[in-house]
């Protein structure tokens, strides 16, 4: 195994958000309670990242970046054998994070009181970033077909008043885990060009898939709307580099490419030396890093799924990707301050409250699973325990 995911490392006082500020958040304390809150795993990264970072440090001057061409050929590589999408260097832009990339395009590429697109329950910043820019949050709820999360475009067809410029896309999507099939891309892509909107696919969780699931790159599903398409990728989730705020913008069209370089000078975005070096190291190292990985995080699915589902009334959602488990409270029949008050106060767990995510997640509450496998069995005792009067 490249790095040894059960390791213990201890994230307090580290100014560390998920378990620094759990308390202030939760009111559940870090010294005995579990933080399966904010989406950053508690690996370390692969240790070539960490061998660099030390290599930067050992040098010890920390000016400006520049000469990024080794950082977008990483890029480009790891795009193309991963993913089988190849991309061209020119077409990639740093961001300090994919949240400033999304607040960039939507500064650059719409304008105040446009509506904005997004499939919920979906991930809670896209509504805080399209809010924050005076643009219109248009929420089309997916369908929960036997647990599974299902497009419903012909209900945000009918939806629609006209003012629509821009969807921001989740894909792989989180909270639910799915891996949206080549056809189900393909008509979103369809919806795009036929209502005039630009697609903004958010594709930060695409290299956190489980077999027999394969991600499908937007450009690959399809690569008609090139002139309408914002990628938006990172290394961040893949590969706990989160803190280096280096996520990348993709775009293949000159137009687009020119509105967006524009916004990006306007904002000072410059280049994080040590984002962009680890993201390079990560890119260049990490293929049999993610291999292990993502055989841990199955297991850790797989004992969580199967520990809170002898729960009655309560079912976490069988995912396809992420490290991320969506778990459905409804049946309980209980108010969700009380599951809330149940997990918080008796279970000493800090989990991301359901309502959050928009229309269709308010009896779910999202549990981070990247972590040591000893902290998941733990979290699925304190479950139990704190529902046994269910049972």
């Amino acid at each position: 195994m490249s790095v040894n995911f059960d390791e213990i490392i201890d994230r307090r006082n580290s100014h560390s958000a998920k378990w620094d500020a759990m308390e202030t958040v939760y009111g559940v304390s870090s010294e005995d309670g579990l933080a399966m809150w904010v989406a950053d795993t508690d690996f370390k990264p692969p240790s070539a990242v960490n061998d660099a970072v030390a290599d930067l440090a050992k040098h010890g001057v920390h000016g400006y970046y520049a000469n990024d061409a080794s950082y977008r050929n990483a890029i480009k590589s790891w795009m193309d054998r991963r993913h089988g999408w190849q991309i061209k260097p020119e077409w990639i832009y740093p961001a300090h994070g994919l949240g400033a990339a999304i607040a960039l395009c939507l500064q650059s590429l719409t304008k105040p009181d446009d509506g904005v697109i997004v499939f919920s329950p979906v991930y809670h910043a896209f509504a805080k970033y399209i809010n924050a820019n005076g643009r219109r949050l248009v929420e089309s709820e997916l369908r929960n077909v036997n647990g599974r999360y299902e497009l419903d475009l012909d209900r945000l067809q009918a939806a629609l008043t006209g003012d629509e410029t821009m969807m921001i896309f989740c894909s792989p999507h989180n909270p639910g885990g799915r891996v949206w099939s080549r056809d189900e891309l393909r008509a979103v892509a369809a919806f795009c060009q036929k209502n005039n909107i630009l697609l903004v696919s958010d594709e930060i969780h695409h290299d956190l898939v489980f077999a027999p699931n394969k991600h499908i790159s937007m450009p690959l599903a399809a690569p008609e709307i090139d002139d309408r398409l914002i990628m938006l990728v990172a290394p961040s989730k893949t590969f706990n580099i989160a803190g280096g705020m280096s996520g990348c913008v993709v775009i293949s069209d000159p137009v687009l490419q020119e509105k967006y370089a524009k916004a990006s000078v306007a904002a000072g975005v410059h280049g994080n030396r040590y984002g962009m070096i680890m993201a390079e190291t990560a890119y260049d190292n990490g293929d049999e890093y993610v291999a292990d990985l993502l055989k841990y995080l199955a297991e850790n699915h797989r004992i969580f799924d199967e520990g809170v589902n002898k729960i009655p009334g309560v079912r976490s959602m069988k995912l396809e990707s992420t490290y991320l488990a969506w778990v459905d409270f409804s049946d309980t029949g209980m108010p969700m301050n009380d599951v809330k008050s149940r997990v918080e106060t008796q279970a000493k767990i800090a989990a991301n409250y359901g309502e959050t995510f928009g229309k269709g997640g308010e009896h779910f509450l999202r549990f981070n699973l990247g972590c040591r496998r000893e902290m998941v069995i733990d979290a699925v005792d304190r479950l139990q325990k704190a529902f046994k009067d269910l049972q």
